[in-house]
This record gives structure tokens, C-alpha cells and sequence, in this order.
């Protein structure tokens, strides 16, 4: 009996070791709530400021866990189409083809505008001009312009920097600068021009060339370059970009940033893009230096 006993108490001691095993808490978290899981994927003009908002809604909500990823404006939105990602940064608006493509998928893209930005024109420190039209933009970054000479300038060839063709300021600098927003215009960036990875590149290599011009959301800019003033045209004031440049409309070179959802958000996403538009959430905004959606 004694044996019995003690083979018996053996056994009921093995199985309780391995029912332990399987039942262990989620570390950190005793409670075992559902964790929830946000990905978001686009724009790398957004992804700095996206990355901060996630950081700091995560503080708030730890069973949220948001994951994000730059690779530019048509990444996020592919992403969108092909139905991989819960939101889509854009610093560009989803164009008619991609919609058409999306709702081919079964997606339906829903628009939230989360932000607004400038786009700044820079140059190195040492370059004497210090303000642009609209049309010499254009004109330098289609190739009609090529010595800084023609602008006010040195005596010396201009060096043309820009986002890669992926990127959502790329797209916009193309439409809104290079074509005028021209219905049907077809101009091109010049064969020469220097296409970048990313905004701290264009910064970098603007403040080390100077025969450089760049081109980067305002919240990338750095004291190591010098932005210039634009006017719409010649007979206009020239305006540096800057919050209240953009907010009353004066600075030419101004969009809205989006993020983009398969159909109407609910659960854990619609919260996440409710709490962005709070005073808190663009409080951010300002800190990271673009323009928030809700300043008089």
C-alpha cells in the first residue's frame, strides 16, 4: 500500500508539472489582456512623427502595440491595396488609380487627414540666393536652369537633389512645382537630377554642397541649411514656410498628410486615429516641427 501510495503521488506530481508548463502568464502582464497590433506602414516624411505618436499612445494603452515602417508614400498605399497593412501613411493623396485598383482588391480606402506640411526649399549656407518663384523652381528642376547665375546667383553649375519616385514628395513636388499644377502637363524632373533615399540625406548632402537645392518636409529641416523664401510668381510676396505661413495659406508649398484605412476604422484602430486628432496627439505635431490639423 505504502508503494502504491507513493507511485500514485509520483504520477499526480509529474502531471501537475506539465499542466504548469502550459499555463504560464504572459510576461509582464498577469492579466493576460488581448494584446492588439496596429501595422502601419508608408510614408517617410510621416514616419518620424508616426513613430512618436505610436511610442507615446503605447504609454498610454500597453495592450496596443503599434508597429511602423517608412519605405515611402506608394509602399504604404501598395500595402493598403494588397490588403497587408491596417494603415497606409501618405504625404500624398490616394490617386484615382490606385482607388480603382483597391476596390478591384475588395478595399475600400477611408482618408484621414492627420497633419499638414510645408515643403521647404533648401540650400547650402554659403549660397547668396535667398528667395525663388515657383517657375525658376521649375525651371531649375526640369533642366531650363543650371547655373546658379540665372537665379541671382554665383557663377557656378546647380547640383538638383530630390526624394526617390516611391516617395509622396517626390509626387508632389513633381505636380504642384515642376507642372504648376498644369492639367495634362507632362514635364519631367531633369535626367540629372540626384534621386535620395530619404529627407536627412537630402539635408546632409545639401549642407556639405554648395551648389546644392534640395527639398524636404519642414520638419526635417536642419540649422546646417538655409531655406529659401518662395512667391507663386514674380509679383507676389516671398514667403518662408513655417506654421502660420501655412495655416493662413501664404506659403505655396503646403499639403495635407493622410493615413489611409480599409473602410470605416473600428476597434483598436478607430480609437488609435481618434486619439491623433486630440490636442495631445497634435501637440506632437508641433514638436516635430509640421503644422498641426487643428491651429486656428
Amino acid at each position: 500500500m505504502k508503494n502504491t501510495a507513493y507511485i500514485a503521488f509520483i504520477i499526480l506530481f509529474i502531471l501537475l508539472s506539465g499542466c504548469n508548463k502550459g499555463v504560464k502568464p504572459i510576461p509582464g502582464n498577469t492579466s493576460s489582456p488581448h494584446i492588439s497590433t496596429i501595422e502601419n506602414i508608408g510614408s517617410d516624411t510621416l514616419v518620424n512623427l508616426a513613430l512618436a505618436w505610436a511610442e507615446e499612445y503605447h504609454k498610454l494603452h500597453p495592450n496596443v502595440e503599434i508597429s511602423v515602417t517608412g519605405g515611402g508614400s506608394g509602399t504604404g498605399i501598395a500595402a493598403l491595396i494588397n490588403g497587408t497593412v491596417d494603415i497606409a501613411n501618405a504625404s500624398r493623396e490616394i490617386k484615382p488609380e490606385e482607388i480603382q485598383q483597391a476596390v478591384i482588391n475588395g478595399i475600400n480606402p477611408e482618408e484621414f487627414i492627420v497633419a499638414k506640411d510645408a515643403i521647404a526649399v533648401i540650400v547650402n549656407p554659403n549660397n547668396p540666393v535667398d528667395q525663388l518663384t515657383i517657375k525658376q523652381l521649375s525651371d531649375i528642376y526640369s533642366g531650363k536652369i543650371n547655373n546658379w547665375n540665372e537665379v541671382g546667383g554665383t557663377d557656378s553649375s546647380i547640383v538638383r537633389l530630390s526624394r526617390e519616385t516611391n516617395s509622396g514628395t517626390h509626387v508632389f513636388f513633381l505636380d504642384n512645382v515642376i507642372r504648376m499644377r498644369i492639367p495634362g502637363d507632362k514635364t519631367l524632373f531633369a535626367a540629372d537630377t540626384l534621386l535620395l533615399p530619404s529627407s536627412e540625406i537630402i539635408t546632409a548632402e545639401t549642407s556639405d554642397n554648395p551648389n546644392a537645392i534640395g527639398y524636404d518636409g519642414l520638419g526635417y529641416v536642419t540649422p546646417d541649411v538655409k531655406v529659401i523664401a518662395i512667391a507663386p510668381d514674380s509679383t507676389s510676396a516671398y514667403i518662408l514656410p513655417s506654421a502660420v505661413s501655412v495655416n493662413k495659406g501664404q506659403y505655396p508649398i503646403a499639403r495635407d498628410l493622410y493615413m489611409y484605412t480599409n473602410g470605416k476604422p473600428t476597434g483598436s484602430i478607430s480609437d488609435y486615429l481618434s486619439w491623433i486628432m486630440t490636442p495631445e496627439a497634435q501637440g506632437i505635431v508641433t514638436q516635430l516641427g509640421f503644422v498641426p490639423i487643428n491651429n486656428p
